[in-house]
C-alpha cells in the first residue's frame, strides 16, 4: 500500500491508556486509530463540517496487519484513501506509520455499508455520494462488484 498516494494523513500523538505491559501500544487500540482516521477523511470530505451524526454508513469489516510495534512517545501517522465503491458498501485503506522514520506500523482495510438508520436497513451508495467521493479522491472508484 505504500506506493498509493494518500488522501488524508493525520498525525496522531499516542495516550498512555492506548500502551500494554510492555510499553507498546497495544493491537486493540489500532482499531480505534482506524476510526480517528475515518473521522478526518469524514472532516476533510465535508469542507471540515465535524457533524457525524449525518454519517451514512456504518462499519461492516476491518482487517489488521501488524507491522511493527510503536512506543507511546512516537507520533504516529495516520493516513487513509478510499479504495473502492459498491453497490451497498464501500472500502477504505490505510496505513500507520512512526512519522519521523516512516516506518510502517499497521496496515488495514475497512468495509463500510451504507446505511438508512430510519428503516435500519442497508441501502444503495447514492449516487451524489459516488460522485462526491470520485471528486475527492480524484480518481474513479467503481468496481464491478455490488457489494
Amino acid at each position: 500500500m505504500s506506493e498509493q498516494k494518500w488522501t488524508v494523513v493525520s498525525p496522531l500523538r499516542p495516550r498512555f491508556r492506548d500502551t500494554d505491559a510492555m510499553g507498546h501500544i497495544n493491537n486493540a487500540v489500532y482499531v480505534t486509530y482506524l476510526e480517528v482516521a475515518r473521522q478526518d477523511y469524514w472532516r476533510a470530505f465535508k469542507g471540515g463540517d465535524p457533524n457525524y451524526r449525518v454519517v451514512p454508513f456504518i462499519l461492516a469489516r476491518v482487517e489488521v496487519d501488524f507491522r511493527s510495534e510503536a512506543l507511546m512517545h512516537e507520533i504516529l501517522e495516520l493516513q487513509i484513501r478510499c479504495s473502492f465503491i459498491g453497490g451497498k458498501s464501500f472500502g477504505f485503506e490505510y496505513e500507520i506509520r512512526e512519522q519521523s522514520s516512516q516506518r510502517l506500523v499497521v496496515a488495514a482495510r475497512s468495509v463500510q455499508v451504507f446505511y438508512d438508520y430510519s428503516s435500519k436497513r442497508s441501502m444503495q451508495v447514492p449516487d451524489d455520494m459516488r460522485r462526491n467521493l470520485e471528486v475527492f479522491e480524484g480518481r474513479s472508484l467503481t468496481r464491478e462488484s455490488t457489494s
